[in-house]
């Protein structure tokens, strides 16, 4: 195996393997109007009718929206965070997880809400956001076969076509909306956008790897979902298939012009959230300092494809930092103010 084959699997094996339209005059609360819009459906030709089957209030600013999917052929989970109360209309972040995705917690949850403070730092903004649980090693793409492992993923027709129309009618949507996905799910994220420009306004990455065009970066993706138990032949076909290249986010990147985009990544090196003062420490720096490093360099190389297109985007290095979730929060926080910008066009 050729030495950048092996730095990928390395990599990603040691990083992963363990690893209503009208409104009241007054708010109301939004488990009002879960029940009032539960029965919204949307009709795609070929596809049968995709609908909300129910909608649990989990907390006063984040429900459980449980949808049939004719494109996933089962029930998919998904978790919104919402304003308390419902006055107007708003634009929707849709934010896809890692490889785990939601696996720590049985999938009760999204990793994000489970590792990070999103729901309180959402609280007070006026936004939805849409956390998908589940879809563990699927880069939430549509493969082109059902895995052994890893069963039926459509996780594009899913996303761009079943679910956007749902939650705009359930959770008064604008129609404008934004997607970001951290590690797996950020190069998800590049993907959706790239490949369905008219439906997002900007793109947030969050330590993802944007740029599959060198072999090791496929290798990579290939570790990735193996760590998972899944084949990514089922995924994108065998090696120099066409649809690598049609999943290229930088290949594909003439069709970010316009969009708003931010993208961070860290050097790898230890940074503020670890310590070496625990085993758990040294795990997060063996495994996630690696990886981020990655990332990193990855992420350069994005950057300079966009500049040589003169495309415009934030991109934001840390002098340190590791492949973890508290470095994440972090750069959530600081993407906000330009995501933000992107949702109020």
């Amino acid at each position: 195996m050729r030495t950048s084959a092996v730095l990928g699997v390395i990599l990603s094996l040691c990083a992963f393997g363990v690893v209503g339209l009208a409104h009241a005059e007054t708010p109301v609360t939004h488990t009002e109007a879960a029940v009032t819009h539960a029965g919204a459906a949307v009709t795609h030709a070929g596809a049968g009718i995709a609908h909300i089957a129910r909608i649990e209030q989990l907390t006063p600013t984040r429900s459980a929206v449980f949808v049939d999917s004719p494109s996933m052929r089962r029930e998919v989970q998904v978790q919104v965070l919402h304003p308390a109360s419902v006055l107007g209309t708003r634009p929707t972040f849709y934010l896809l997880d890692g490889v785990s995705a939601g696996s720590e917690s049985g999938y009760t949850e999204s990793t994000w809400t489970q590792n990070t403070d999103i729901e309180a730092f959402f609280a007070d903004k006026d936004v939805n956001v849409v956390l998908p649980v589940g879809g563990t090693g699927s880069f939430y793409t549509d493969w082109r076969s059902d895995d052994p492992n890893l069963g039926v993923n459509k996780w594009e027709s899913f996303l761009t076509r079943e679910l956007p129309p749902l939650i705009d009618e359930s959770f008064d949507g604008n129609g404008t909306n934004l997607v970001g996905g951290v590690s797996m799910g950020a190069l998800a994220a590049g993907n959706l956008i790239t490949r369905n420009p008219d439906l997002y306004t900007g793109l947030a990455s969050y330590s993802g790897c944007l740029d599959t065009t060198a072999p090791y970066s496929q290798d990579f993706v290939r570790a990735t979902v193996a760590s998972k138990n899944g084949d990514a032949t089922n995924m994108w076909g065998p090696a120099g298939d066409p649809d690598w290249l049609d999943h290229n986010p930088s290949g594909n990147a003439e069709a970010l012009r316009g969009k708003t985009i931010y993208s961070s990544a860290s050097t790898g090196l230890p940074g503020a959230h670890n310590t070496v003062l625990s085993l758990d420490g040294v795990t997060a720096i063996i495994r996630g300092g690696p990886l981020e490093a990655l990332v990193h360099s990855c992420t350069q190389v994005f950057e300079s494809r966009l500049e040589d297109l003169g495309i415009t985007g934030v991109f934001a290095y840390r002098d340190s930092g590791t492949h973890s979730w508290s470095y994440y929060q972090d750069a959530l926080h600081d993407s906000w103010p330009i995501l933000e910008s992107a949702l109020r066009r």
